[in-house]
């Protein structure tokens, strides 16, 4: 769904994939991943890979997807959400497409550990800015798209 909206913004334009894993963990099963994701998207995409900054990477009058801002918080755990939620208006204020890609990691039960609840809020506080400002909002379940805004 985020690849095929991504594409048709793009106009014939060959639009930009941001992948921001940080793939320093040395997990093999995500390696996996990474590697099935990058053959999906071959030639249709500009891939960049950034993990931290991404206002460092956008920049004005070209198509993104960005896939996933849920790892890019996982990411910057570190950072409060002030910082977060600043870097999020940055975004907002580029005057390009972005289309985000956000785990919803918010139906479950309460993490036990510190750590775990704040990567669990700061998803759903995310959710909700990113919501707020794009003029889109769709939910994918089990390969289903319901359009929320």
């Amino acid at each position: 769904m985020a690849e095929v909206k991504t594409l048709a913004l793009a106009k014939g334009k060959k639009p930009y994939y941001i992948a921001t894993y940080d793939n320093s963990y040395n997990d093999h099963e995500m390696s996996e991943r990474i590697a099935k994701h990058q053959k999906q998207r071959e030639e249709r995409f500009i891939s960049i890979e950034e993990s931290h900054k991404l206002e460092k990477v956008i920049t004005q009058e070209n198509t993104y997807l960005i896939d996933c801002i849920s790892m890019w918080i996982l990411n910057n755990i570190e950072k409060n959400e002030k910082e977060l939620l600043a870097t999020l208006e940055k975004l907002s204020n580029i005057n390009s497409n972005i289309v985000f890609v956000l785990n919803d990691v918010n139906s479950g039960i309460i993490p036990l550990d510190k750590e775990s609840r704040k990567f669990v809020d700061l998803t759903g506080i995310i959710g909700q800015k990113l919501a707020e400002f794009c003029d889109e909002v769709y939910e994918v379940k089990l390969g289903l798209t319901i359009k929320l805004k």
